[in-house]
């Protein structure tokens, strides 16, 4: 069989207003632009994960209308994030319209399973190791099941990993190159609408495959920036020391995301400096512990907020710029809490900022407690689940309110001037580091 794995890549705004500041606020679209960017990993694993005999193509869309440019294919597998769900249904439906079987995973369609068939041959829910060759095979003997279950567990052991397919990035531009590293996180986080939806557990790739595979994907570019797909990439500290120190040989530069804990462990951070890292996204939600009860039951975040000044210090005095992740719009959250917020970010000293609004993914613990509040605008808004766009009643204040403050955050914080000058607060930061370290390396 000829097989067609289709990426829906793009993520638009809806606000008018956000999307005319995004035309001129330098530090609001960069991180747009990277994130639309990205390959899909999770495709490149469907090819890998292929049978042999068949042939693959990848293809990566923006417009429904541009499925009419594609080849004819015997099977096609779409994925999608949520808020390109709706244009995923639209190519589906092109390709069934031509007589072919088409195939939908990931991790909205794992969510709303019954939704997605209504325009699709089938559905793979979970990962797709595990269901994905049973699908290419069902789909050539002409028996293709509605529904298949991918694996939730173990994804990384030799039974059911393959290298995701590299090779079909070559030739083409991207900002960043994805590798994962482990799959899953236990924070529990309400909002959280990632891996964690489709696994049981926590998977954690060895280091020597990860390490395998940044090798077999710098093939492909000249001078790869990667970025790591993970939930938390440092969850397990023991594993990131190892991973870290064979990470200093290959001499990359890279970016991921995890948690507040990483600032306790020095090592780790000092390998992480060490290793090629020029950025750590770090979900931070809010700088006033009291609002985090809501967004994590088991109160870890709670507990972690009041060092986070302790943390950005810790990571960018080592020359690693720390992005601070926040939500706005959370049930605590009254309008007095954008002045707070930008403050906080200019007290810290943060090098890079990303403010989102809560928004609440199909799925998550967050869709099901608002749903059940009747506090949700609509009942089906996918295409508004861009984490900028407004689709739900907030506690402490209206609406409107929410809007215009997001608003004016991203005026205040992207602004050529503010996004400068956290650039020279960061690089000052790190001089002053090497300073007091040459310093102290000189005395007797």
């Amino acid at each position: 069989m000829k097989i067609g794995l289709i990426a829906m890549s793009g993520v638009r705004v809806k606000s008018a207003e956000l999307a005319a500041l995004g035309v001129t606020l330098p530090g609001f679209i960069n991180r747009g632009k990277v994130i639309a960017s990205l390959p899909s990993l999770g495709l490149l694993t469907v090819a890998a994960l292929t049978p042999h005999g068949h042939e693959v193509d990848y293809q990566e869309i923006v417009e429904p209308e541009e499925a009419a440019l594609l080849t004819d294919y015997d099977l096609v597998g779409i994925s999608a994030l949520t808020a390109r769900i709706d244009a995923a249904y639209s190519v589906a439906a092109a390709f069934r319209n031509r007589g072919i079987k088409v195939v939908m995973g990931g991790l909205h369609v794992s969510a709303l399973p019954e939704e997605a068939l209504q325009h699709c041959d089938a559905v793979v829910t979970g990962g797709a190791e595990g269901a994905w060759p049973r699908v290419v095979q069902d789909a050539a003997a002409g028996n293709l099941q509605r529904r298949y279950d991918g694996a939730r567990a173990r994804v990384f052991e030799p039974a059911l990993y393959q290298m995701p397919r590299f090779d079909f990035l070559a030739g083409r531009s991207y900002n960043r190159v994805t590798v994962q590293t482990s799959r899953g996180c236990p924070r529990a986080c309400e909002f959280c609408a990632s891996s964690p939806q489709i696994t049981t557990a926590f998977n954690q790739k060895p280091v020597s495959v990860a390490i395998e595979e940044i090798r077999e994907a710098r093939r492909y570019f000249s001078q790869p920036f990667f970025e790591f797909a993970d939930d938390n990439t440092f969850l397990n500290k023991t594993w990131g020391r190892e991973f870290l120190r064979g990470l200093r040989r290959e001499e990359i530069r890279w970016f991921t995301e995890t948690d507040a804990s990483v600032a306790d462990d020095p090592e780790l951070c000092r390998l992480i400096g060490e290793s090629g890292c020029r950025q750590v996204l770090i979900g931070m939600e809010s700088p006033r512990p009291g609002d985090l009860a809501a967004v994590d039951p088991l109160g870890w975040k709670q507990r972690r907020a009041d060092g986070y000044l302790r943390l950005i210090d810790t990571l960018q005095s080592l020359g690693v710029s720390v992005n601070g992740c926040f939500i706005v719009g959370l049930d605590h959250h009254t309008p007095d809490i954008f002045p707070e917020l930008l403050d906080f970010v200019r007290m810290s000293g943060l090098a890079e900022v990303q403010f989102t609004v809560t928004t609440p993914f199909p799925g998550t613990s967050l869709h099901r407690r608002l749903k059940q509040e009747g506090r949700l605008l609509t009942d089906r808004y996918w295409d508004a689940c861009t984490l900028f766009d407004v689709i739900y009643q907030p506690r402490g204040m209206s609406v409107t309110e929410l809007e215009q403050g997001l608003q004016w955050l991203f005026r205040e914080a992207y602004s050529s001037e503010a996004t400068a000058a956290r650039k020279r607060s960061f690089a000052a930061q790190v001089r002053a580091a090497v300073a007091r370290d040459s310093g102290l390396s000189s005395q007797p």
